[in-house]
């Protein structure tokens, strides 16, 4: 059973007990990732991520790193979109210890100028690393494509010039406005006493100073981008993106199920049409990206220069039979069978437990039961997916390119409907 608690500051815990478990996984979680930036400061949510396991003013970053490998256990983070999260994972004896780690490097980063420029460099070398590898690069290059002039499209990663800049004083001045009691979780999975949780979340994270209320950003609007990367590559790396479904959407299950079925899985009509029966591709899928406010389905393949119009019009006249004539009764049934398979399979690790529901929390602010999931999967009909893909691939479309071809095909153009 899922429980949550909230503190007077606004901080919130939310748990969930297993028994039959050894193992605990925690994670702070913040309210802040590349949505929450600006031109001038794009980067900065993962840059701190970083810099808050180079010190603290009693460990060092020897001492963070040292810290978990002593106990067996495990410490990580990472920044997404429209969160941040610093997770550690050990058995249920060590909770209280990771519990002290965490909240030394979360409260107490020192922000040294010497760490600070060598994590600089890092990072920079993480956006070259990024670089050389174009089918991560054509999807940031299709959601700023796709979210034109909204934080929702920038990398993640940041940019160059920009990192470069950046002071301990920004680092301070971005937490001071994002690391705050109201926008943060605290989520906890595993073989616990929640009473105990209770209190080591009071004890190590019930001490904020700063009580600011995040910005409110503006609300993004899906647009129908074509954006070009030429870059010296052996394959063309092309991605179609549409407009999806926010977080907390009651078609949600109908949209993740039309899209196993269109790119999801080895048996998706992408897979099987491009790779199996046409041999164009090896790499091609389908996956749907949700936000609080607004969501993307994004389609990616990877194939030779010469074939990037036929893969592009074998994808849309894939989309073009969904929305025509929906799917079948057999791709439904097995749609639903691979869901809940998917979810009962994620259900055997407290990482994926504890990630779960600290974004319930963080994000929609509710939590489903394991009933309640099925239910909602199982009451999918064909009708539903058949109107959902009627709906959302009548649309324009963005575009994006990874490819040694100094233009984009005459063929695919933004004005163009895909059905």
């Amino acid at each position: 059973m899922i429980k949550t608690h909230r503190y007077a500051s606004g901080l919130r815990l939310v748990m969930e007990k297993i028994p039959s478990f050894r193992s605990v996984s925690i994670g702070v979680w913040i309210g802040a990732g590349s949505k929450h930036e600006t031109p001038d400061n794009n980067g900065i949510s993962h840059f701190i991520e970083h810099m808050l396991f180079k010190g603290t003013t009693t460990r060092s970053a020897r001492d963070i790193a040292e810290a978990f490998d002593s106990i067996g256990g495990h410490l990580n983070a990472f920044t997404s979109k429209e969160c941040t999260c610093y997770y550690a994972k050990v058995l249920d004896q060590h909770v209280e210890y990771a519990f002290d780690v965490l909240s030394d490097m979360f409260f107490n980063a020192t922000f040294s100028e010497e760490e600070l420029e060598k994590e600089k460099n890092v990072v920079i070398e993480e956006l070259h690393m990024y670089e050389d590898t174009p089918d991560d690069v054509v999807h940031d290059l299709i959601a700023e494509a796709t979210y034109k002039n909204h934080s929702l499209g920038y990398n993640i990663l940041g940019r160059k010039e920009v990192l470069q800049k950046l002071t301990p004083e920004d680092l301070r001045r971005y937490m001071d406005q994002y690391y705050t009691p109201e926008n943060t979780v605290i989520a906890v999975a595993g073989n616990i006493d929640e009473n105990q949780m209770i209190r080591l979340t009071e004890t190590y994270f019930d001490r904020f100073k700063n009580q600011h209320k995040p910005k409110k950003q503006p609300l993004p609007r899906v647009t129908s981008e074509h954006l070009l990367k030429v870059k010296d590559t052996e394959q063309a790396h092309l991605c179609i993106g549409l407009e999806g479904l926010p977080l907390g959407d009651s078609k949600l299950y109908a949209l993740i199920l039309l899209n196993n079925i269109l790119g999801g899985s080895m048996s998706s009509r992408l897979f099987q049409q491009i790779r199996e029966e046409k041999g164009l591709a090896y790499s091609v899928f389908s996956y749907h990206s949700c936000f609080q406010e607004t969501g993307s389905l994004h389609i990616y393949a990877g194939t030779s220069v010469h074939q990037v119009e036929q893969v592009y019009e074998l994808c849309t006249s894939i989309l073009h039979d969904l929305a025509q004539n929906g799917v079948t009764e057999k791709e439904l049934r097995n749609g639903k069978e691979q869901l809940k398979g998917h979810l009962m399979l994620s259900l055997e690790s407290t990482n994926s437990r504890m990630s779960r529901i600290a974004r319930n929390e963080l994000l929609l602010n509710r939590h489903l039961t394991l009933d309640q999931i099925v239910a909602g999967i199982d009451a999918i009909t064909l009708d539903d997916v058949h109107q959902l893909a009627s709906r959302l691939f009548k649309q324009k479309h963005s575009f994006a390119l990874v490819s040694p071809l100094e233009h984009i095909p005459d063929s695919i153009h933004p004005e163009q409907l895909l059905v």
